[in-house]
């Protein structure tokens, strides 16, 4: 069978491999001239940064791709567990270290915040006992299929609905469970912004979040996180892929309600029997496919969370930090209030990752840090960037400095912004939205787009912006669902 897949993102590139090990020529169709998408690395005054995602989690998703193509994943691509999933910093001088292992995270909690650790525990055996039971019908499975909904682990599933806090928030399940520490409140609401969404508006269903950070850990791709890119582009290689980069799609073609090819930027037609977009769903349709009708239901719900990226070259080492950090708001609700309305709070919580903690070679031989700081920001709406990324920049260097102890902005060596309008410049997600919809809406699941079109045989879908979700994980789930699909 021939096969186009559009866009070279992580799932892209994930379902290119699937397909072509299942016997189908696949040609990829790039309009960067790179692979990866949001997963992609630049260098700037001899200081290395990963653009794009920064946590790696659920690393079986990638092995199978190897195993799949009859290859040992560990010749290819290694990484590592870290002893420690995040290094927690609150305004107050708060400080805790939540370390992979669950015991000892919990009597850290216990020690700086008071819970005692079996509450911590407890939960955390909650969360992996919710994604044993619904978490992989949820992921790994299409919503939008009959057979999904029949046999013996769904029956089971159902039996234990109230189990799941699906009819509460995430931030009230999280309150039942730890009424005594707004701070560990605050730390598992966190866990909502995995996929651009609100702990005060998203299902308490969201809880089986932490599970793959705390019970499964957080793992470091030796080379960083473009190694993840890198690996599986060469493996999709010696599976027989083409690529064409700098070829942006202009068109999918369809005759009779079936794919019959696509056309690129240059007017040039290529057949093809099977087209899948790893293109923004909402692009896809309104760019790609303007002689059908569209799912607007599907394509106007609200959308995820964006955000505004600092890539800092720092000329010190500061020892209190590790690979991830947490710099919290104080007032977490307000934080989230502000996002809806379309800015960012003054006091806002702040994730720098340095991947110079564990490859030293990511800076300068005179030593420093690599910063990647993200703060959450809301998708782009007409807002005013130019008068808002400077405030932001402003906030983010005095709450750091503050936090720290050390004024920051003079050891600043190298500056990089991503914003919004470049994050839907460069990867066409729509309005710079990275998680495509969010899930604050207890149907949300069911809500996304599925990764087959009912309307036009031959049309598939993968990426955040489709089932089951955003982030690495979920988009390496969607190339797997889609690949199963006939």
């Amino acid at each position: 069978m021939r096969t186009a897949i559009i866009g070279a993102g992580i799932a892209g590139i994930a379902s290119a491999i699937r397909l072509a090990a299942k016997g189908h020529q696949v040609t990829v169709f790039e309009a960067n001239d790179y692979p990866g998408g949001k997963l992609s690395v630049f260098t700037q005054d001899g200081y290395r940064f990963d653009a794009g995602p920064s946590l790696f989690t659920m690393p079986q998703y990638v092995d199978e791709l190897f195993e799949l193509c009859g290859e040992k994943a560990s010749d290819h691509f290694r990484y590592q567990r870290t002893d420690t999933v995040c290094h927690y910093f609150w305004n107050d001088a708060t400080r805790l270290n939540a370390w992979a292992n669950p015991a000892d995270f919990a009597r850290e909690a216990e020690k700086v915040l008071g819970v005692p650790a079996e509450k911590v525990t407890g939960f955390l055996s909650r969360s992996a006992t919710k994604y044993d039971l619904a978490g992989r019908i949820f992921l790994e499975k299409s919503l939008h299929k009959v057979k999904t909904w029949i046999g013996w682990s769904v029956a089971k599933a159902m039996v234990k609905l109230p189990f799941y806090d699906m009819l509460s928030t995430m931030h009230k399940t999280h309150e039942k469970h730890f009424p005594h520490s707004s701070k560990l409140v605050q730390l598992f609401n966190r866990f909502a912004t995995y996929n651009g969404s609100d702990p005060y508006k998203a299902s308490g269903m969201l809880t089986i979040i932490p599970h793959f950070e705390h019970n499964i850990g957080v793992f470091y791709p030796e080379g960083g996180m473009h190694s993840i890119t890198q690996s599986l582009y060469e493996l999709s290689l010696r599976q027989g892929v083409k690529y064409h980069f700098s070829t942006p799609v202009e068109q999918i073609l369809t005759s009779g309600k079936k794919v019959t090819g696509v056309r690129t930027h240059d007017g040039t037609t290529h057949a093809f029997d099977r087209v899948v977009s790893n293109m923004d769903v909402f692009y896809t349709y309104k760019k790609l496919l303007p002689q059908e009708p569209h799912p607007e239901h599907i394509l106007n719900q609200p959308k995820s969370t964006s955000a505004l990226i600092f890539y800092w070259g720092i000329r010190h080492d500061f020892k209190e930090l590790g690979l991830h950090n947490i710099l919290f708001a104080d007032d977490y609700k307000n934080e989230f209030e502000q996002l809806n309305q379309g800015t960012v709070t003054n006091d806002p919580t702040i994730y720098i990752n340095i991947t110079s903690k564990f490859t030293p070679t990511d800076v300068p031989l005179n030593g420093g840090e690599n910063w990647f700081v993200m703060v959450n920001a809301p998708c782009h709406q007409g807002q005013d960037w130019a008068a808002l990324i400077p405030e932001i920049r402003r906030n983010t260097i005095q709450k750091i400095s503050a936090i720290l102890g050390k004024d920051i902005e003079p050891l600043i060596a190298c500056e990089s912004i991503l914003e919004p309008r470049e994050i839907e410049r460069r990867t066409s997600s729509h309005l710079g939205a990275l998680y495509g919809y969010s899930s604050n809406n207890l149907m949300a699941a069911f809500l996304r787009h599925p990764n087959f079109s009912s309307k036009i045989k031959g049309l598939f879908f993968v990426g955040g912006s489709v089932h089951p979700g955003g982030g690495i994980p979920l988009c390496l789930l969607s190339a797997k669902v889609m690949s199963e699909m006939e």
